[in-house]
């Protein structure tokens, strides 16, 4: 059962889109942008102009709002999904916030830290992270198709406001992400969560130094978070497109009316979507829309 927020909608807190009018969601990390740099002029002109013909435009990230940046949101966006669903907006209006409780976070911790797993965790405060996983991301060679690994990447290179573990606040989160030297640590641990939780292990390639993922509370994702922005303004689902490049995105992708995976997706969204456009560093968002008649 979905947690009450995402059960109903009062009739006064419903907007009505009108029914030709497309809702998007884009992923930010290997979708809107690429590797931590700014949006491409293209990209933005393509998010305004959707905008401009009438349809609405959401951020729909794994990222928690504090390390959304400036530039992104400058774009303008009628609403965002963030932290994988665990936070949903819409015109400044919040409709959904949900934290895991601080006794699951150290639940989470104690198992993975159990098996050698090192965690971050994302709360409202910020990004917390154990030490040792920034020395594991600083050596790390990752696949190019993985987006979150080289975005982690490049927040320890651009200096962003990662705070180590013993200064966060315990108060809870709204996701906990891990990196591990195996593979086999990290199958070890499921039997301990994955009754509550799904796990999103990054595409690795050759990498045999670093593997990647996060654990996504079941019931609440990407998809849900679309749910309920879809209810907000009485809008169907077949109305529905969404990008994305990962697996953190299956959620989404399982949902929207059109899945379409980027080109530089890994190849399991790309089998599910059901259009694989061009690159991010191709503009694939705006040469997408732009065929589809959306701009």
């Amino acid at each position: 059962m979905l947690p009450a927020p995402f059960q109903s909608l009062q009739a006064e807190e419903r907007v009505v889109i009108h029914m030709d009018r497309k809702l998007i969601f884009l992923d930010i990390d290997g979708t809107l942008i690429s590797a931590m740099s700014a949006p491409s002029a293209l990209t933005v002109k393509a998010v305004r102009e959707a905008r401009k013909r009438g349809h609405r435009v959401f951020l729909c990230t794994g990222r928690n709002m504090p390390i959304i940046g400036k530039d992104i949101l400058d774009i303008g966006f009628d609403g965002v999904i963030s932290s994988a669903g665990g936070h949903v907006e819409v015109g400044g209006k919040v409709l959904f916030d949900s934290l895991l409780p601080e006794t699951t976070i150290q639940e989470c911790l104690s198992v993975f830290h159990a098996h050698g797993i090192y965690c971050r965790i994302e709360s409202p405060e910020g990004i917390y992270t154990d030490p040792q996983m920034e020395e594991l991301l600083r050596m790390a060679r990752p696949d190019e198709r993985n987006s979150e690994l080289i975005r982690m990447q490049k927040e320890i290179e651009k200096g962003i406001g990662i705070q180590p573990y013993d200064k966060y606040p315990k108060k809870g989160a709204y996701k906990v992400c891990f990196t591990s030297t195996t593979l086999e640590a990290i199958e070890e641990t499921r039997p301990y969560l994955e009754d509550r939780f799904d796990y999103a292990v990054h595409v690795y390639g050759g990498s045999t130094s670093c593997f990647n993922g996060e654990i996504i509370r079941k019931g609440i994702d990407k998809g849900k978070g679309m749910d309920l922005v879809c209810r907000y303004y009485g809008a169907d689902v077949k109305d529905t497109i969404a990008f994305g490049d990962s697996m953190n995105d299956y959620g989404m992708m399982k949902y929207a009316r059109m899945g379409i995976a980027m080109g530089n997706a890994c190849d399991e969204l790309k089998e599910m979507a059901d259009i694989v456009c061009g690159s991010v560093e191709e503009d694939g968002i705006y040469y997408e829309l732009e065929r589809m008649g959306i701009i």
